[in-house]
């Protein structure tokens, strides 16, 4: 059987005797399913960044475009929240997003994790694992360990029946995810593997994917590979040396990329991507584009990266330059993939569904306000600083106070900056510091009763490589005064995950940071009101609610400008739109757009 069905049944151990009959098998270095040869042509999108009333008709998308498989992460911290607390509803109701991919003739492929990436808040891992300095993520450590195995066992109560050989359409499972990339602990892979079988996932076939030189996988586990456009060859030939016999998948091609806050917008060109795809599928590789639909990180769920030793925080739009773009439309990318997926099998694909118009809204008068420093919550006193995992928050700000006891005038230094701070004497700022751009410390005056405040905003976890392990949210050392410690601090954990209970008036918010509040009304064409794109134009950096929803972060450094707005989440009358802004006081007005705009600055992806 060489590198074909043994891989089967030494990743699935208690499924040998059953895992051969149907489904997805590898056989003389070439994928087979229920016997015969099959070529994977998958999409990954993922259910938490579409909305649910829209999954439907992005998986048809993906059937017309000629795909045969979704593919799809599994996002831990949106569905425990709290240590325990698990939530299959609504909007994570993943099981019902794989059935609707059946229901459309489309096979799935699991990314359960437990880590995922994904340019995701902190890859996915729920943010209370970090409340104990000394757990190690993505370890045999029993802090994460523990964890990790009662979420996957909670997951496969969900989604175990869902697996092709018990009338599902679940055909592969990832173990783990892009290992090679983060560390070598074989142990530690196998233990994944052991809790996914004894999850129930074992009658899939298993595999790693990577994008390192070396792959983070074990000897018996199939290995595919990630990689962005224009390495295929290279890519494909590093594949080869990792696995001799076959079979040849790219596991993530990168079709577009990802934008971070303050840097340019990633385009790259249909024709290109088109052409490199025809060379994949001329070979008989198989392939999943990452993304085929990108969607929105909703909420504060965007990640970071760590690159040249700086901290990169991502916009909330995944559009990620895909053949459907972030509200779900065909893009030429689409139609020239289309195109070249038709003549490669011979299959023509149903018919491109039509998408409804978008709409734009003029004059949206946030009338009602309040100050964050009219709202502040009971503090916790400490000695020492506090991180916001330690006090049991997950996003938001963070705010640290001190009555001055002594005159002075010097440098304040924050040590451990986590990620954005504006810095208060007495209620009057008087700096920023970003950790993007690596500022720690600024010169000021203070007197000897002073109010010093520093509230430190959450940009995002990091969500890749070895950096993780230590991204927690605050002020992660201390705070001196020419060298000099601050202790004995107030501290106001501040989630924002309650800004209806605020008490807003028809003023004008003179002390920002301010929550603005107004409501407005959407046409309805049909049975439901069109698509639309919040500008942000105006506003300075923040967050953004529509009727309860977390549309996503403002900021603007750019490049994203607009927040999408699914029109799904409209009424025709009577829309709350919430604003949460550090820098703008007044009474704003805010238009939505029939085009989302992501950034005028366009580079190739990487």
């Amino acid at each position: 059987m060489g590198v074909g069905l043994g891989v089967l049944l030494a990743s699935n151990v208690s499924a040998a005797t059953t895992a051969t009959a149907r489904g997805l098998t590898i056989e003389q270095g070439h994928f087979t399913f229920d016997g015969k040869p099959f070529r994977i042509i998958s999409g990954e999108m993922h259910y938490p960044r579409i909305p649910r009333e829209y999954w439907r008709a992005r998986l048809k998308m993906a059937k017309a475009m000629g795909l045969n498989t979704i593919t799809t992460y599994v996002f831990w911290n949106a569905h425990e929240a709290e240590p325990g607390h698990y939530d299959f509803s609504g909007q994570n109701d993943v099981a019902e997003f794989i059935r609707e991919a059946q229901q459309e003739g489309l096979y799935v492929i699991l990314r359960p994790g437990p880590y995922v990436c994904s340019e995701w808040e902190f890859g996915g891992l729920p943010a209370w694992l970090l409340k104990d300095k000394d757990t190690q993520v993505r370890s045999t450590d029993p802090k994460f360990m523990q964890p990790a195995q009662r979420w996957l066992q909670r997951l496969g109560q969900e989604l175990a029946p869902l697996q092709y050989s018990r009338g599902g359409n679940i055909i592969a499972v990832q173990v783990e995810n892009e290992y090679g990339s983060f560390g070598h602990d074989d142990a530690y892979l196998e233990q994944i593997r052991q809790d996914l079988i004894d999850s129930g996932f074992n009658t899939s076939l298993f595999y790693t994917s990577d994008s390192a030189e070396q792959p983070g996988s074990l000897p018996d586990l199939l290995k595919v590979i990630n990689f962005g456009v224009g390495h295929a060859h290279e890519k494909f030939a590093q594949l080869h040396t990792w696995q001799p016999g076959g079979p040849y998948m790219a596991g993530e091609y990168w079709v577009g990329w990802f934008d971070h806050w303050g840097a340019p917008h990633h385009v790259i060109g249909a024709e290109k991507v088109a052409t490199e795809l025809a060379w994949i599928l001329q070979q008989g590789y198989s392939v999943n584009f990452y993304m085929f639909h990108g969607g929105t990180s909703f909420g504060w769920m965007n990640g970071a990266n760590w690159d040249d030793d700086s901290y990169q925080p991502d916009v909330n739009s995944y559009d990620y330059d895909s053949p459907l773009d972030e509200s779900g439309r065909p893009t030429p990318k689409y139609n020239a993939l289309r195109n070249v997926i038709m003549k490669a099998t011979g299959v023509t694909p149903p018919p491109v569904p039509a998408t409804p118009a978008t709409q734009a809204i003029r004059g949206i008068k946030l009338d009602e306000s309040v100050s964050l420093w009219d709202e502040l919550p009971t503090p916790t006193a400490s000695h020492e600083l506090q991180t916001m995992e330690a006090l049991g928050q997950a996003y938001g700000d963070i705010l640290y106070r001190k009555q001055v006891t002594a005159d002075f005038a010097g440098e304040l230094r924050i040590d451990g900056l986590h990620d954005y701070a504006q810095v208060y004497v007495d209620g009057k700022r008087v700096g920023i510091l970003d950790r993007r751009l690596k500022q720690d410390r600024l010169t000021l005056k203070l007197a000897k009763g002073d109010t010093l405040d520093l509230l430190v905003q959450n940009d995002g976890r990091i969500n890749f490589g070895q950096q993780m392990i230590t991204e927690r949210k605050g002020i992660l050392g201390g705070v001196t005064l020419q060298g000099q410690p601050l202790m004995d601090w107030q501290i106001y954990s501040l989630p924002f995950n309650d800004s209806d209970s605020l008490h807003y008036a028809r003023v004008t918010c003179q002390h920002a940071p301010c929550f603005y509040r107004g409501t407005f009304d959407a046409p309805v064409s049909g049975s439901a009101a069109a698509d639309t794109f919040l500008d942000t134009a105006g506003l300075g950096k923040g967050f953004v609610w529509l009727n309860g929803h977390p549309l996503g972060r403002t900021w603007r450094i750019g490049p994203q400008r607009t927040l999408y707005v699914p029109g799904a989440w409209l009424k025709p009358h009577g829309n709350q739109l919430v604003v949460l802004d550090l820098l703008v006081e007044g009474r704003p007005v805010l238009n939505t757009l029939k085009h989302p705009v992501l950034g005028t600055t366009t580079v190739p992806a990487p």
